[in-house]
Formats: C-alpha cells, structure tokens, sequence
C-alpha cells in the first residue's frame, strides 16, 4: 500500500511539473492582459500627449462610457450582430449537419467543400464581400440589375444593407463550424432508435422532434457558446468592410475601443471598452456552461 501510495504521490507531482509552463504561458498570455487593461481603465491615458502623465481617475471612464452615445449604440449593434448572426449559424449548421449525415455518394468531398469558407481567413472573406457588394462593380448589382448601371445601389452605404452585409458575411464563414460542432453530436446517436421511430411510424419530422433534437441539444448549446463569445470579438469584418460606418450603423465595441486607443490615443477609454467586452463574455459563458452542466446532469439522472 505504501508503494502504490509513494508512486500515485509521484505521478501527481510529476503531472503538476508538466501542467505548470502551460500555467505561465496562460497568465502571461491571458491572464495578465487582462489586469493590466483594466489597470489602464482606472487611468487617463492619452497616446501623443505625455506631459499630462497618467492620472488615477478611478471609475470615471466607465462613468464616461455610460453617457457615450456612440458606445451605447455599438453596444447594441454587438448584441444585435451577435443574437441575428449566432442565430442563423446554428439554423444553417443545423440543417447542413442533416444533409451531411446522411449517407450519399461523394459524401466525404461534400463535407470538406463545407468547410471550406471556414477555413478561408476572415480578412480575405471580408474583402471578398466587400468586392461583391460594391456599389461600381459588385456582384450583387450585376445579379439584379445587370449591365443597367445607373439602378446600381451602394449597399455599403445605407446603414440597414451595411449591417446585413456583415452578418451575412459572418454567416456565409462560419455556418460550416457549427455543422462541425452540429455533425458530432448527430454522429453519437445510434441506428436502432431511427429503426425503431421507423418501425413505430414516426415520419421524418417526428423523428427530429422527438429523437434528434434532444439528443444534440449539448452539441448546439457547446457551438452556441464557442459562435457567441467569437460574435462578440467581432473586428476583422466590420474593420475591412464598413469601418464602422455608415454613421456608427456598423460599429461594434471591439473596432470602437481600436479606433479610441489607436486613432484618437484614448489608451485608457478603449481599455474600459475592452473590459466591457471582457466582462460581457465571461458572464455570458458561465451562463451557458451552467445551462450545458444543467443539461448533462439532467439527462445523466433521467
């Protein structure tokens, strides 16, 4: 007993050796961005204008924040990028994780096509509907208009079109990740209850309602947690298509706290940005792990 005790003590202390560099690599790299942001939030902090130092000011930019108008409506066009974005990922990834679970021929080269917008960079995405929106030779206006150039619209430019632009950029890239996360959970439900409905006279709706969907609602709550923290962070496109415009229509609170720090050297103002940000998804995703714990236990006891 002594021995088996001494080598389980030594196979724990050798386990904490090898977990503590990925310790340090988390706090330097996570952890410690993250105080000193919201170190620099408590300060004012102008980039360009050292002579007036850094001044403790305590809670007065979050105050601040609070009475910007430009920072509430980013805020609300984040969550509404995020709900009407993450919405329609998962619907999409829904029904793309039917189609390819279902046995066809070419069924491996239709998965990998799938996911293939995902695996293009974000950037190159939103360049590429940037072109296809645009207003003098964009694929759009040639759909619907043709070669009648004087009916072209600039979609970019009218603050509703702008907006749905994103999302369907969004939408169009990472579809095919929530049918990954969608597609797994449908692979660990077994033949025989399909039979089973089958047999019973279950149609193909009946068996989704009663079989499917219940079974993969932990799949769709991970890919609903994994696509709203990630809507949330949203930069890339907005930064690349609309820059935030027309009139703030696009503007999120991650391009809204780089064009504080970078553009206008409010180092301090766009650090509380970041915290908001910050402090939105860390709540967020303990309340969908809640949720999924809640779900898992359920289903554990029943």
């Amino acid at each position: 007993m002594k021995r088996r005790h001494s080598s389980i003590t030594k196979e724990r202390i050798f386990a904490v050796w090898l977990l503590i560099p990925c310790f340090l690599v988390v706090c330097i790299f996570a952890f410690y961005p993250i105080v000193y942001s919201f170190f620099l939030s408590l300060h004012r902090i102008i980039l360009g204008l050292p002579s007036i130092g850094q001044p403790f000011i305590g809670l007065e930019n979050y105050r601040a924040l609070l009475h910007d108008s430009i920072a509430l409506r980013s805020l609300v066009n984040t969550f509404a990028f995020v709900f009407i974005s993450t919405f329609f990922e998962l619907l999409f990834g829904l029904i793309i994780a039917l189609v390819i679970n279902k046995h066809f021929m070419g069924r491996g080269l239709v998965r990998a096509a799938i996911l293939v917008p995902w695996a293009i960079p974000t950037v190159v995405s939103s360049q590429m509907w940037r072109f296809i929106c645009n207003d003098n030779y964009g694929l759009v206006n040639y759909i619907l208009f043709g070669s009648d150039v004087a009916q072209y619209k600039a979609w970019l430019a009218d603050p509703f079109f702008a907006f749905a632009a994103i999302v369907v950029a969004d939408v169009w890239k990472t579809s095919s990740f929530a049918a990954l996360l969608i597609l797994a959970g449908l692979q660990t439900i077994p033949d025989e209850l399909y039979e089973t409905a089958k047999i019973d006279g279950a149609n193909a709706w009946q068996r989704f309602r009663k079989i499917i969907l219940p079974l993969i609602k932990p799949a769709l709550l991970i890919a609903l947690l994994f696509r709203t923290m990630d809507a949330f962070r949203v930069f890339d496109l907005v930064f690349v298509m609309t820059q935030g415009g027309p009139a703030n229509s696009t503007n999120v609170l991650q391009f809204y706290g780089y064009k504080k720090i970078f553009a206008e050297g409010f180092m301090g103002y766009g650090s509380t940005i970041s915290v908001l940000v910050f402090m939105t998804v860390f709540v967020l995703s303990l309340l969908y792990l809640r949720i999924i714990r809640t779900r898992l236990f359920a289903e554990t006891v029943t």
